[in-house]
């Protein structure tokens, strides 16, 4: 899981610069009305991050099984991220990924097979959904920077 942590915070580290250096006009551009800005982007991360840290802290006392599934894209609409500041944007994801990064290097061994509901029939382990939030967090990173 260390790995997992040290990989998520070099990337943070490494896409903040740039995030910081675009635009708020950049940021805020939406392709089509059905599309994210990247602001909207970022803030899907945030609600990963705090959905995920639920689910990695619960896991380590077993109750992540029953965690609730959330719908990303309302999640989004209601908080509109498009009209919070870039730098609140950037700095929130910033602080909440290293965070994360804290708490992954606190999971005990004994904690990675736990059971976690995603929304999927059945819960998968919690170190799936370690790794699944770094395969996540590159997607988006993606995003984030090639649009």
């Amino acid at each position: 899981m260390k790995n997992i942590a040290n990989q998520i915070y070099e990337m943070v580290g490494k896409i903040e610069p740039q995030l910081r250096r675009m635009t708020e006009e950049d940021l805020r551009y939406k392709s089509s009305p059905d599309e994210w800005s990247k602001k909207e982007i970022l803030g899907h991360l945030i609600d990963s991050a705090a959905n995920n840290h639920q689910r990695f802290i619960r896991a380590v006392y077993h109750v992540a099984d029953q965690f609730p599934t959330y719908d990303q894209v309302e999640w989004v609409k209601i908080q509109k991220y498009n009209e919070i500041p870039s730098r609140t944007l950037i700095a929130f994801w910033v602080a909440y990924n290293i965070h994360l990064c804290h708490v992954i290097d606190c999971i005990p061994s004994d904690a990675e097979s736990s059971p976690c509901n995603i929304g999927k029939e059945e819960p998968v382990p919690l170190d799936y959904i370690v790794k699944d939030y770094l395969r996540h967090l590159r997607h988006h990173v993606e995003d984030l920077l090639n649009n």
